[in-house]
This record gives C-alpha cells, structure tokens and sequence, in this order.
C-alpha cells in the first residue's frame, strides 16, 4: 500500500476506527479511508493486520511502502505525538495517566455493547444491560460542569467515548434501556459529544441504517425487547 496522504483502514460500524477518525480530525490532519469488508477480509489487508482487525493506519515512507500502524490506542497516541494541533492529553503526567485509565475503561464499555447488541440469549441481554447500567453511573460520579469529560477541554477520553453513546441513538429507540436514567451529566457529556463536528465525520451518513442491518443480521434479542416494549 503507498498514498501520500495518511489512510485510516476502516469498517462502517467498527467504534475504535471512529476513535481514529476523531483524532484525526482534531488533529486537522488531511487523511484518506479505505473501508473493507471484514466478513470477508482482502489478502492484502491480511498481510499488513497481524491482528486482522481494523483500525490501519498506513503512514507515507519516502520511497518506500506506508509504515503501518495497527490498534487504535496506538494510533491515537501516535498522532498525539507526530501531529501539531490542540494536544488531547493533559499535560500532567497523573492526569495524563487517568485518562488513559478512562479510554480503557471505555474499551470494556464496548465489550459490554458487542454481547449486549449481538445475544440473541435474553438472561446475557439483560446481565450487560445492568453491567452497562452500573458502568455508566460510575461516569456520572467522575464529570465534572462539563461539556466535555474534563471540561472545557476535548480530549482522548472524548474520543474515546463518542463512538460508545453513538451506538444509543439509535439501541434507545429501539428499546427504552433506562441505563440512561438519573444521569444528568452523562446525557449533558453526550449530547455535547454528538453534535462535535470531529464526532460527526467519523461515520457514515448511513451509520444508523447499516447498524439496524447488523443487528436484524444477528436476530438481536434487542430488536425483540423493543418489539415487546412497543
């Protein structure tokens, strides 16, 4: 693979390319996507992913192929440090160490998410509903006045988190969680996080459609509590 500008490797649906994507953005970083199928993986995406899985980041060598970058925690902190633009890390080394606390605890916030929208089963839907419940709760107690997780300042955790509260624009009108409820700085955190110009542009138009489509795919028991809910 060689470009001149940076190419995010990318899926529609997956949240940690939307964590690059943000970053990216923030950064002011002129950049390229390359979506792939990762039902069916390309050779050349296989050869490049040690993981196979996305995010990519192929970073332009004089000369020579894009250097890649795999896992978007390290592409993330990669453009931190390579990229000019309003830093996403506080400058105190403390501080600095709790938010990347925070981005892993927004890792298992995902995790939660994949049972919690894939389970067909409803005793494992209903156990990640709580344990998403509880997780969410526990960041009430952590903001602050906001908008954003340590105030005036966007930051990784910000980016982090955006991709998770995507997912419930569309998960809440299917089936009314009330994961949400009594949490008046985490709504506030994410309604800010929503109408983020860097948050926008890190999904497709269609994101909510091709997400309905993955979750009929799957025989979601979320599409059946919303129908019994209904």
């Amino acid at each position: 693979m060689q470009s001149e500008k940076l190419t995010l490797v990318s899926h529609y649906l997956c949240p940690y390319v939307q964590r690059a994507s943000i970053v990216l953005s923030e950064k002011g970083v002129a950049f390229e996507r390359h979506y792939i199928d990762l039902a069916a993986k390309p050779d050349w995406f296989l050869r490049i992913s040690p993981l196979g899985k996305v995010p990519l980041l192929a970073v332009p060598q004089a000369g020579l192929d894009d250097a890649i970058l795999f896992e978007s925690a390290v592409i993330c902190e990669y453009l931190e440090e390579t990229q000019s633009g309003t830093p996403l890390h506080p400058a105190d080394p403390l501080t600095r160490g709790r938010h990347r606390g925070w981005m892993e605890f927004g890792s298992s916030v995902l995790a939660d998410i994949w049972v919690y929208e894939t389970t067909k089963d409803a005793d494992q839907f209903e156990a990640k509903r709580r344990a998403l419940a509880e997780k969410f709760a526990t960041l009430e107690q952590e903001l602050g006045d906001g908008p954003y997780f340590a105030g005036e300042d966007f930051s990784m955790v910000d980016a982090a988190f955006a991709p998770v509260f995507r997912y419930f624009e569309l998960f809440e009108t299917l089936f009314e969680s009330g994961m949400f409820d009594r949490l008046p700085r985490l709504n506030a955190w994410r309604k800010a996080l929503a109408v983020r110009p860097s948050v926008i542009d890190a999904a497709t138009e269609d994101y909510h459609e091709r997400l309905m489509l993955f979750l009929r795919r799957h025989d979601a028991c979320l599409l059946a509590r919303g129908k019994l809910a209904a």
